[in-house]
């Protein structure tokens, strides 16, 4: 894996539960323990019922493609050699939205409502960043 450049995360309290599924493959989200709630991105507290007693629990990765965008300018220099470069919003089927990239590109039949898959790029050897794919 060459080195990666671009920037990485901060993993803190809240959001290392997700990093930890993320470097075995696998999609979370959290969950809060006394209401059921699923959310995206970690917070302290459940929005639904303000408990603080969270987890993270893996989900199916698969959803649908809410929205996409394609970014023209780099707006740090290690994005500058992907211009233009995609990001999509694909709504879980567990229900929160997550935010990532297309896997190879924005798919030739992208449309709102397609069906997508979760997928893991190993970017360094702690950190694997979710992609998108038609499913």
């Amino acid at each position: 894996m060459p080195d990666y450049l671009k920037p990485l995360p901060d993993i803190d309290p809240y959001s290392k539960g997700y990093w930890m599924h993320a470097h075995a493959h696998r999609l979370s989200v959290q969950v809060c323990a006394e209401c059921g709630y699923r959310m995206f991105p970690p917070q302290p507290a459940c929005p639904a019922c303000l408990s603080d007693v969270l987890d993270w629990r893996p989900v199916s990765g698969r959803g649908r493609l809410v929205s996409w965008a394609t970014f023209h300018r780099a707006y740090w220099d290690a994005f500058r050699g992907d211009l233009p470069y995609h990001v999509c919003l694909v709504e879980l089927e567990e229900g929160p939205l997550v935010a990532g990239n297309f896997v190879a590109g924005i798919p030739e039949d992208v449309r709102m409502g397609m069906p997508m898959q979760a997928v893991f790029e190993d970017v360094t050897p702690a950190i694997s960043l979710v992609r998108f794919t038609p499913a």
